[in-house]
């Protein structure tokens, strides 16, 4: 090795090629959406601040917020213009969790016309800890972010109509019209049935499962009414499936009090209320879970005049999640 002349080195062989930065992915700043046929524009910003649980079903096998090879791109100016990605999701849906959001932004942060809520408990921040707020303020998310909970419901249902009815399947497992007039009814039946807490209620009074008492009662404390209905609530095509979302502010017990007579806007904390508040924080970006099953029976009427007994059974899926704007 010490007969080895320097220029024969692979080191200093190597020529210095600069870096190609042109070809590492460039980050989009906007997407731009197909929802079962109705186009979005959305910034990557609005995207990454919606919930995991909802970002899982637009985007079922991965988010994708930059190019992914170069042989995508052209290298023209508007190359993200023409890139629309076609997502399995209700539209509707998308409309309202993108208001909601927006609007419970403008509301914490201000607009340019409006101030928010935000500058208002700037103070509160920069106080001193208090043993009742549990961390410091400054390293509380509830002081500094607009909290949403975020409640989703994904129902499956089955029914099971008399032999009576005439509804059934040929020979290839193919519902007849009956029994497609019967399912289409009962999702109808389903959908109307908009309370968001009467299914689970049912099942608690049923069962006796303190647990799920619980639940209600925690999200009852924060945000939620016992009445509430579901903020958006619809069939999905094709299919014996009842997608439900509702989206309320966290109540996290800092009260903003009117405006008094110098212009002072005064705000106070209910350290109570901020204590039931943080332990939602436990499913911020880790959304958690339920399922059960819930039978019922009702009087279905039929087109041809004549009314049934069906028994319904519907499996129910609840997401539960924080988001932090």
């Amino acid at each position: 090795m010490a007969g080895v002349a320097v220029g024969s080195s692979p080191i200093t062989q190597v020529s210095q090629v600069p870096t190609q930065t042109n070809l590492q992915p460039n980050l989009l700043t906007r997407l731009h959406l197909d929802l079962r046929g109705k186009r979005f524009t959305v910034d990557r910003e609005t995207i990454m601040n919606l919930p995991e649980s909802v970002l899982l079903c637009l985007f079922p096998n991965g988010l994708v917020l930059s190019r992914q090879s170069v042989a995508l791109s052209d290298g023209g100016e508007n190359e993200e213009d023409e890139e629309v990605y076609g997502v399995d999701f209700d539209p509707e849906c998308f409309s309202y969790v993108l208001a909601f959001f927006r609007n419970a932004a403008d509301a914490f942060y201000g607009t340019s016309t409006t101030p928010g809520l935000f500058a208002a408990q700037q103070h509160l921040i920069d106080g001193s800890p208090s043993p009742d707020m549990g961390p410091a303020p400054s390293q509380n998310p509830l002081l500094t972010k607009q909290a949403i909970i975020v409640l989703r419901e994904e129902l499956e249902y089955f029914s099971i109509p008399p032999k009576d009815t005439g509804a059934g399947t040929d020979g290839h497992g193919i519902a007849n019209d009956t029994l497609l007039e019967v399912k289409r009814k009962c999702g109808a039946y389903l959908l109307a049935k908009r309370n968001i807490f009467t299914a689970l209620q049912r099942n608690v009074n049923k069962e006796n499962n303190i647990a799920e008492q619980h639940l209600i009662d925690m999200l009852c404390m924060s945000g939620f009414d016992r009445e509430d209905e579901w903020g958006y609530r619809a069939v999905e095509p094709s299919r014996c499936c009842i997608s439900s979302i509702a989206l309320v502010l966290l109540k996290t017990g800092i009260v903003h009090h009117p405006v008094t007579a110098n212009g002072d806007r005064p705000v106070t904390v209910d350290y109570s209320q901020m204590s039931t508040a943080q332990k939602l924080l436990l499913f911020w970006r880790k959304p958690a879970r339920k399922c059960w099953w819930d039978g019922i029976e009702f009087d279905l009427p039929l087109n041809d005049g004549t009314t049934h007994k069906v028994k319904l059974w519907a499996r129910r899926v609840w997401t539960l999640e924080l988001s932090l704007v």
